[in-house]
């Protein structure tokens, strides 16, 4: 009897990403506020080095992404050789759980926390253990209770996507100081950027004073280059052997490279965009004030909008009055989050007609 080809144990278990909606059938000009993408695009200093990369599309890309390593180490004041380059940020963390966790390993991550990080556990063989969060936030004693003699590595999303909550600097170190030298502790720092806050870090002190400690980056969000996919990890240098070891030769393109290292030094750009999104993560909420919809407060370029199980008036509704009005919101019900909906922060005229709009579907009887 015939017999198909198996996948190896628990890749069956995974249910494949799915992002935010882009389109609207029959309608254009549609606002997609879906997918946290940078509000302004990347900078004009980016997209030249893009397009004159061009001219070099037959050759093979820096396999070390050298040219980007050294202008993150001037941006950040790190060590280039404890750096390694990925397509997006993802590639790393599925890297990790390749490298680092297998078949009888346990990954943990908090409930509400990324995704992907139970899709690169489920990859690699090892069990997922989603840890319960307190008042949508990462809880330290909770995690540390629930790390066992198969931990091997804690994912940490901080600032936390789709909930927008962070742990501080003090309570990281404490989760850090309370782990097993042979846990790695990965702090998904995607949207450090925009986490502006005296009690938040992002990390890079602790890879610093650590053997087991990781901190990963993307160029998806500010930088606006979600499509060229490309991120980063700072690491201690034993992690970064074994990933440089793991990864493929040339896993970033020569335009990525070209247009992310250009990103890092238009900074009137990047002030821009850090003005802008702290101008709507400032006012959404307060003009949504007359409304039974909740803006929980967020430390990234989102708002997690909860809203009341009332019919007429559930995060379900107002995802169909948005999608009518052409308008494209991040449904969060795979997140464990029936009730609420996430909305990136947009251009003015775009936050303007979502605030014209959701005030409209909170007066619908």
């Amino acid at each position: 009897m015939l017999k198909y080809p198996e996948p190896r144990p628990r890749i069956l278990e995974i249910d494949p990403y799915v992002g935010g909606s882009a389109e609207i059938a029959g309608k254009k000009n549609v606002i997609k506020l879906s997918s946290n993408e940078a509000a302004l695009g990347p900078s004009g200093e980016a997209i030249r080095a893009y397009k004159a990369h061009s001219e070099r599309i037959s050759r093979y890309p820096d396999g070390g992404a050298s040219e980007l390593k050294l202008a993150l180490c001037g941006i950040h004041n790190i060590d280039p050789n404890r750096i390694v380059c990925g397509a997006g940020s993802d590639e790393l963390l599925q890297l990790l759980c390749r490298a680092y966790a297998g078949p009888g390993d346990e990954v943990l991550f908090t409930e509400h926390g990324f995704l992907v990080y139970k899709l690169a556990a489920l990859a690699s063989g090892a069990s997922p253990i989603a840890v319960p969060e307190t008042n949508l936030c990462a809880n330290v004693d909770q995690i540390l209770n629930a790390v066992s003699k198969d931990t091997r590595i804690i994912f940490i999303a901080n600032p936390n996507n789709p909930t927008g909550s962070y742990l501080s600097r003090s309570e990281i170190h404490r989760l850090w100081s309370n782990l097993p030298s042979n846990i790695i502790l990965v702090i998904d720092a995607a949207y450090a950027e925009y986490a502006g806050l005296q009690d938040y870090n992002c990390g890079i002190d602790l890879v610093d004073s650590s053997e087991n400690v990781v901190m990963t980056r993307t160029f998806s969000k500010l930088y606006g280059l979600a499509s060229l996919r490309v991120g980063w990890c700072y690491a201690p240098g034993s992690i970064v052997d074994v990933l440089n070891r793991v990864r493929g030769p040339f896993n970033v393109t020569g335009a990525a490279i070209e247009a992310a290292t250009a990103a890092l030094s238009d900074r009137d750009h990047i002030n821009k965009s850090l003005a802008l999104n702290d101008k709507w993560l400032n006012s959404f909420p307060d003009q949504l004030s007359g409304t039974k919809i909740k803006c929980l407060p967020s430390a990234g370029n989102f708002i997690l909008m909860q809203f009341p199980s009332i019919k007429g008036q559930s995060a379900t509704d107002a995802e169909k009055f948005l999608i009518k009005n052409g308008i494209i919101v991040r449904n969060v019900e795979s997140y464990g989050l029936p009730d609420c909906l996430r909305i990136t922060m947009g251009l003015d005229h775009e936050m303007e007609t979502v605030i014209l709009k959701l005030n409209e579907f909170a007066r619908i009887p």
